[in-house]
């Protein structure tokens, strides 16, 4: 099986926040949206929680709640497909991650998930790192554009001998 990044599908999450595409975060007081360069990905995150999801998708079902100045937000609902990274760690359609996104400076966010999948995992387990807001006044999300099946582009490098 290969990576699902290389038939352009969308990323899931957690892959989606730590890979090299930015992405974007909308909020009004009905509704919150993550915009990703990647795939041209959107995620829509309920501001309550409402309940099992109707079918599995790539992207998971998301809801968030607060938890003083953190943004907490759940997603269960995977379709099992994604994977978590180029070097094929995977998860079930039982996943669940926990994020949580802390401001730490007017361009700094903490970002940390923890995935819960007992079909895949013995235990939780957590990742976090620094996320940067972008600060230059042209800065924005682009139009990604992506080439199928560029498996020898993305990993041809990790072979042992090269193609001839």
């Amino acid at each position: 099986q290969s990576d699902p990044e290389i038939k352009c599908y969308l990323p899931g999450i957690p892959r989606a926040n730590y890979m090299d595409f930015g992405f974007q975060i909308v909020q009004n007081s009905n509704a919150l949206l993550f915009t990703y360069e990647y795939a041209g990905a959107v995620r829509n995150v309920h501001l309550s929680d409402p309940g099992p999801a109707p079918i599995d998708s790539w992207m998971g079902q998301s809801w968030l709640r607060w938890e003083g100045d953190t943004m907490v937000i759940e997603t269960t609902g995977f379709n099992g497909q994604t994977w978590l990274d180029r070097a094929g760690n995977y998860h079930s359609d039982q996943l669940k991650v926990t994020e949580r996104f802390t401001l730490t400076s007017a361009h700094t966010m903490h970002y940390e998930a923890t995935l819960e999948g007992p079909a895949v995992y013995t235990r939780p387990w957590r990742i976090a790192m620094p996320v940067y807001k972008r600060v230059a006044p042209d800065d924005r999300l682009m139009q990604f554009n992506c080439v199928e099946f560029v498996e020898e582009l993305m990993y041809g490098h990790l072979r042992k001998r090269p193609l001839d």
